[in-house]
């Protein structure tokens, strides 16, 4: 297992092998090719930590919650 932290919120946000975004505890997205896929709404903190890192690694967030685009 592979863990990379960011240069900001290097606490609470985590990138696991290289496709899986934690924020906190909780697995929030997921890096697929050029794409960010968000897996809920989550509060401001979290949303902050998940467009961060789509800004840090220049992905598009693509918004799918219970297998459905948004």
């Amino acid at each position: 297992m592979v863990i990379i932290s960011l240069p900001k919120y290097k606490q609470n946000l985590r990138i696991i092998d290289n496709v899986e975004v934690w924020s906190y505890n909780t697995h929030v997205a997921t890096i697929v090719e050029a794409e960010l896929i968000e897996h809920g709404w989550w509060s401001p903190t979290t949303s902050k930590h998940v467009n961060y890192v789509a800004d840090q690694l220049d992905l598009d967030v693509v918004k799918q919650w219970k297998g459905v685009d948004v």
